[in-house]
């Protein structure tokens, strides 16, 4: 019997052979916390990247997954310790600490870097002896703590202390409150909060790259071999990167001025708009967060807006792009964003079947960019290549060549600066997540 065979029989055992706190049936049941960067309610339903990766391998093993949600790593730690699920997804370090107290992990599927973070305005500590001092929190039971304490061997004035019950982001908006100097965090989790809070300032790594990986409960340590072979599958086919790049591709950079003139412009412009940007998102079957995060990427909320190239309005349509949509004056908001959003529906409507979720959206808006030509180019090269034409973690990879002779000379529609959409995409998911989060 196989590694996925032998997982789903174990999960399939009658209740005798079962720990006794994890619930009967054929479910995986998975120990989680809620935040962006493992578990949460999104408005279409359940969502995060450790929620994905738990699905995967629940439908690997052709078993349902039942979600567990506590409040803290410690709680997480001690519910797996207890038997009370068959794996912890919640975004957790593999450290030696861990693994000399005899917990089991399963492969690493990301890595992370601890950071301090403080609060932008103030003195920023460059090192860990600038720490002395300062008023720093951590969570109790976390890597953090753990790290902490190995570096106050050769730094005995370090001082911090740990508080139970909290998450990181807790602990970032708490620093962003001013209520406590600084606190650890990892750098994924850092990448996805500065949009909220863009004062948080990285001081400096903490440590070099570490591993996140579930941790197995005891009595289920027979579910590694299964979780090895889905996790190399995962890396094969590329799914892997596709939950990463879902989650994780548009906060690859930071600017700290676009952010937070973004946040302003949130209070200041935004609600003479909203109602336009939700009326056209139901006539169109579009998210409004989406429409408004791309005009704003277009014309930072501003109706009269006008660019070199002559596109105008608070959607930036072209002249000849406002004629087929039947746009009379591109410089009426109501006009420019039902144009808008009547032609990102329409290349919706142009992708085939094979582009699925959110990346439809993600190739909506290329074309939207750059036209429907150069995507059909980019999908094109894309398999020629031998990437998936239908992912947008692959088609990321192929649009900047577009620009490069070699390639786009044997393409249909030819040179397109590829590179712009890429960046174009990237933005409107930022903007998008800061509204969505604004909005929940």
């Amino acid at each position: 019997m196989n590694a996925v065979a032998a997982a789903t029989a174990l999960l399939g055992a009658c209740s005798a052979e079962r720990p006794g706190n994890v619930n009967d049936g054929d479910a995986l049941v998975v120990l989680t916390r809620n935040a962006p960067t493992t578990w949460y309610r999104g408005a279409h339903g359940d969502k995060g990247p450790e929620h994905d990766l738990a699905k995967h391998f629940a439908a690997y093993l052709g078993v349902s997954v039942e979600f567990v949600v506590l409040d803290s790593i410690e709680e997480i730690l001690e519910a797996i310790e207890d038997n009370r699920g068959h794996i912890a997804a919640a975004g957790l370090t593999r450290t030696e600490e861990r693994i000399d107290a005899g917990m089991t992990f399963g492969p690493s599927y990301q890595s992370v870097t601890q950071q301090v973070v403080c609060r932008r305005g103030g003195e920023i500590p460059e090192d860990i002896d600038a720490l002395t001092g300062r008023k720093i929190s951590v969570i109790a039971d976390s890597s953090y703590d753990e790290r902490l304490r190995e570096l106050k061997t050769r730094h005995p004035d370090l001082a911090w202390e740990t508080r139970t019950g909290v998450g990181t982001e807790s602990l970032l908006e708490a620093v962003w409150n001013e209520e406590i100097d600084c606190t650890v965090a990892d750098s994924n989790i850092v990448k996805i909060n500065r949009r909220y809070h863009p004062e948080l300032e990285v001081a400096f790594d903490l440590t070099d790259p570490q591993p996140l990986a579930w941790i197995l409960a005891p009595a289920w340590t027979t579910l590694a071999g299964a979780v090895e072979q889905w996790m190399a599958d995962m890396e094969k086919s590329g799914e892997l990167a596709a939950i990463r790049e879902r989650y994780y591709g548009h906060v690859t950079n930071f600017d700290y001025v676009d952010v937070a003139v973004f946040a302003r412009r949130i209070d200041e412009r935004l609600p003479r708009y909203q109602s336009l940007f939700e009326d056209a998102a139901e006539t169109f079957d579009l998210p409004w967060t989406l429409l408004a995060a791309q005009s704003y990427q277009e014309s930072h909320w501003d109706p009269e807006a006008v660019s070199p190239t002559g596109v105008r309005g608070i959607m930036m349509l072209s002249k000849r792009t406002a004629e087929a949509l039947e746009v009379d004056d591109r410089l009426d908001p109501v006009q420019s964003i039902h144009g808008g959003a009547r032609y990102l529906n329409r290349m919706l409507e142009r992708l085939p079947d094979g582009v699925e979720t959110a990346d439809r959206l993600w190739f909506a808006l290329v074309a939207y960019n750059i036209g429907f030509g150069h995507l059909k180019d980019a999908r094109a090269l894309a398999e020629r290549l031998g990437k998936n034409e239908n992912r947008w973690v692959d088609l990321k990879q192929v649009l900047p060549l577009l620009s490069r002779r070699e390639y786009y000379r044997d393409l249909k529609y030819g040179y397109a600066r590829g590179d712009e959409p890429v960046a174009y995409v990237s933005r409107i998911r930022d903007y998008r997540a800061v509204l969505e989060k604004a909005y929940q």
